[in-house]
């Protein structure tokens, strides 16, 4: 292509990152998937599976993979809901917080470092049109 679409750089852009955090886990017997994850159960609480599912824009037959994997490494552990048995809460152990942080810490560094190389009003103008894009995929104003 001679000019590069709008769908093109945000495909790269993603990869580029997800490549990044893969690397970077990878580290620590990790993937980009297992930090969301683990960023997205609460330290103390536990969280239900279908709002990890939801935060995470998976499929819930992916999740459960996630999940899977999660428990084999000792990250979490799996509870029925008290309040809804058909339901199940997902806990961090001691060894799934630790590695939270870390994904917490890398993300954190992530942000930091891109804040740091753009002025506030690019970074401001990439919410902006970030937003759009999304809007309009979500009100279907584009197909």
């Amino acid at each position: 292509m001679k000019e590069k679409t709008i769908d093109y750089m945000l495909r790269s852009t993603w990869q580029a990152v997800s490549r990044m955090y893969n690397e970077e886990a990878s580290k620590y017997d990790g993937s980009m998937a297992i930090g969301f994850a683990l960023l997205s159960i609460d330290k103390e609480e536990g969280t239900p599976s279908s709002y990890i599912s939801n935060r995470m824009g998976m499929e819930p037959t992916s999740l459960t993979r996630t999940l899977k994997t999660l428990e084999e490494k000792g990250l979490i552990i799996r509870k029925k809901n008290p309040e809804d048995g058909r339901g199940v809460l997902v806990y961090l152990t001691k060894l799934g917080k630790e590695k939270r942080e870390l994904s917490k810490q890398t993300v954190l560094k992530f942000n930091e470092t891109i804040k740091n190389n753009l002025t506030e009003e690019k970074l401001n103008h990439f919410m902006e049109v970030s937003e759009t894009i999304n809007d309009l995929i979500t009100e279907k104003k584009i197909f």
